[in-house]
């Protein structure tokens, strides 16, 4: 690799809420152009690392480095211009915004003409919401919400995009359908953090792959060779 500065380098990060000592130690980093995931039980620390990255929580130690400057401190809605965009757990759209709203408040660091482009990547990849572009957010399915969360990250053009729970709540061809789009932008150039529950799906689609449990970094490495991992299939692919 001609670049030796990950896009994203976390080291001994410790998390609290209050007493809780949540996050403990937590140490991985993310390349360019690939996919890691996240992967644990409920409760791991998987989404408090996730917001800690995107500046919604501020780590007691630690560091957080995006190509190479410190995010410690960095508040969150400028995460945004610096590349870096956040899908929440549980979608959080817009409820009574249409669909063409909820995307315009993902383009907010984006000129006019930038954010027309943007709309028409979006509608492109996301045709149901083309379709449903002048409707509520709330309106929308499970699965055309999720779609929408995504989308309205995509609209700043983010270098890094990272998901937080993308299949939560979604039926079984819901979830095909989304980390195939999960793919699909990576492959044409976003780098992807994704935090999720259902481990399988996840290691198919990653590179490589951090197990957390109770807020630590217990087991790293390549995706596959995870997947068919003894310890990680009896833990958290049913065997």
């Amino acid at each position: 690799m001609v670049n030796s500065v990950s896009m994203l380098k976390i080291s001994d990060l410790n998390v609290y809420y209050g007493a809780i000592h949540a996050v403990k130690g937590v140490s991985f980093e993310v390349e360019k152009g690939e996919i890691v995931t996240l992967i644990g039980a409920n409760g791991a620390g998987k989404s408090t690392t996730l917001n800690s990255v995107a500046g919604l929580l501020k780590p007691r130690t630690g560091s957080v480095e995006f190509e190479g400057e410190s995010l410690i401190g960095v508040p969150a809605h400028k995460m945004v211009s610096k590349g870096i965009a956040l899908c929440p757990e549980g979608r959080r759209i817009f409820q009574d915004m249409t669909v063409r709203e909820n995307l315009e408040m993902g383009a907010f660091t984006r000129s006019d003409e930038e954010a027309h482009e943007m709309r028409k990547v979006v509608y492109e990849r996301f045709p149901r919401l083309l379709e449903r572009r002048t409707q509520p957010g709330g309106t929308l399915s499970g699965g055309e919400q999720q779609m929408l969360a995504m989308g309205r990250a995509l609209m700043s053009k983010p270098k890094l995009m990272m998901l937080d729970e993308p299949s939560m709540g979604l039926a079984p061809i819901l979830v095909q359908e989304i980390f195939q789009i999960i793919k699909d932008l990576n492959e044409q150039g976003t780098t992807i953090l994704l935090v999720e529950q259902n481990a399988s799906m996840a290691l198919s689609i990653a590179d490589r792959a951090y197990v957390l449990e109770t807020g630590r970094v217990t087991m790293s490495g390549n995706a596959n060779d995870l997947l068919h991992d003894k310890r990680v299939r009896e833990a958290y692919l049913g065997g």
